[in-house]
């Protein structure tokens, strides 16, 4: 009997951090400096509302696996936006035109990699039919 109280304690508690986060998701402003790291760490709310549930429900094996991994998973992709945002710059940092050496054979430039990429050739038609889709994490500004 008292374990019922606790079970239903454990899922009240669960649903107000549901309820809590969902409400601060929604309100946060998009127009935010590093809105994806916000977004992030309000997740991660949803992720501790889950795990007590999960404690609520008696399935204490999937949340000690999910406690676990969910700031795996989290770490993952601030790290991957991280990343994203320092290729972007250092690209817009690095846009700097190289002079054509035809001395060389050895050195590729950006313009004759690009004539490469303008002609179409039976292997580029072949790739076409293949492709990937990733989730894009984009911030709004």
């Amino acid at each position: 009997m008292i374990v019922e109280y606790i079970q239903s304690a454990l899922l009240l508690i669960a649903a107000f951090l549901v309820i809590v986060s969902a409400v601060g998701l929604l309100s946060l402003p998009k127009d935010m400096k590093n809105v994806v790291y916000g977004r992030i760490h309000i997740v991660g709310i949803f992720d501790i509302a889950c795990i007590i549930a999960m404690i609520g429900l008696g399935q204490y094996l999937l949340a000690g696996i999910y406690f676990i991994i969910a700031p795996f998973t989290a770490h993952a992709i601030a790290n991957a936006f991280y990343k994203s945002e320092d290729v972007e710059n250092n690209a817009e940092l690095n846009e700097v035109e190289e002079e054509v050496d035809d001395t060389n054979p050895f050195i590729v430039h950006k313009s004759k990699i690009q004539k490469l990429e303008d002609v179409e050739s039976e292997k580029l038609k072949t790739d076409d039919r293949f492709t990937i889709s990733t989730l894009d994490i984009v911030e709004e500004k």
